[in-house]
């Protein structure tokens, strides 16, 4: 059995035993309030029957109530106790209905109580086997690069040379990926200490970062308005460094890519554009997940670990600030970053 289908059974157990409960508590007050206030009805009315009686005859003739009085009184008597089985019989109706509609309801809410968790959990279970995919192809290529070498009973200090720099380029692919979880397990955790920081040099100085990365070969438009925000400058450096090398990525070659800042009310928005194909309609609900590459993004020009956005959003999190995506009416993508 599923590990969530037998949780989900015994909340919904839980629930519909604490109804059951508050039910049978109800109903045992009900039966004895209406018993009580039914029993102190037939006392005044009986009470009243014997005044009426002893009116019409004379208390000195030393005469007993009539048969009539012990009629009415008897006759009360089973209408006092019809109404009582009336009110038994509803009462059990009406619990059987609340009990099966509350099974229902416990089942439901118990699903609803462990959707969050159940969702955590597959994310997670994805998310360690795309690690365990991502560290593992690294490491078959060093292994199977080694052994062809190894095979070989001639080789020279070229072929060596080469076979090193092929291996310390995987090892380099390790450690990025390597540093990437330590930083995005950091700031899953933790909340970065935030200071005022000038908006416009804070994203200026990220574009300025992206070119020299980018060799000069694409063009940025940049657009920024001055405005003062608050967060940590070396995360959020890192944050726009991760949204533009994610739009040099997927945009054309030579961009160009779009970086806008503007002041929002009392936010400050900065938006990150590329003139790519975009975001798939499925990929996009899922594009800051950890792990998470679309299809296109799979493609072998493509290179990464699909960790960068997750990576992303957790740095705006821990900011106080919210990190969108989205496609352009134009064409390409659009990230926007809003900081408070």
């Amino acid at each position: 059995m599923n590990l969530f289908h037998s949780a989900r059974l015994k909340l919904t157990a839980f629930y519909f035993a604490v109804l059951a409960l508050f039910c049978l508590l109800l109903t045992f007050g009900l039966h004895a309030f209406t018993d009580h206030e039914l029993h102190r009805g037939d006392v005044a009315r009986s009470g009243a029957v014997y005044k009426v009686f002893d009116r019409l005859y004379s208390p000195d003739d030393g005469s007993q109530l009539p048969q009539s009085g012990r009629y009415f009184e008897s006759t009360e008597q089973r209408q006092s106790d019809l109404t009582a089985k009336r009110l038994n019989r509803d009462l059990v109706l009406i619990d059987l209905g609340l009990l099966a509609a509350g099974a229902v309801l416990s089942y439901w809410y118990a699903g609803r109580t462990l959707q969050p968790i159940e969702r955590a959990h597959e994310e997670q279970k994805r998310f360690t086997a795309d690690a365990s995919h991502e560290l593992r192809t690294p490491l078959a290529s060093i292994q199977l690069e080694n052994e062809v070498f190894l095979r070989q009973k001639h080789f020279g200090e070229k072929d060596a040379r080469a076979l090193i720099t092929s291996n310390l380029e995987e090892v380099a692919r390790l450690e990025r990926l390597a540093t990437t979880l330590l930083a995005l397990n950091q700031y899953e955790h933790g909340v970065v200490r935030k200071r005022p920081i000038a908006a416009a040099e804070l994203v200026q100085d990220a574009v300025a970062r992206a070119k020299r990365s980018a060799a000069a070969k694409t063009a940025f438009n940049l657009n920024v308005a001055a405005a003062t925000v608050q967060g940590d400058r070396e995360s959020l450096t890192e944050l726009l460094g991760i949204l533009l090398d994610n739009a040099l990525k997927y945009g054309p070659a030579k961009g160009p890519v779009d970086v806008v800042g503007q002041p929002y009310g009392k936010n400050y928005i900065v938006q990150v554009r590329d003139y790519g194909p975009g975001i798939a309609d499925d990929d996009l609900p899922h594009i800051f997940e950890r792990m998470y590459r679309g299809d296109k993004a799979r493609s072998s020009r493509v290179a990464g670990h699909g960790i960068g956005l997750s990576l992303a959003r957790q740095i705006a999190r821990a900011n106080g600030a919210v990190l969108t995506a989205a496609n352009h009416p134009e064409g390409g993508a659009v990230f926007t970053l809003t900081l408070s």
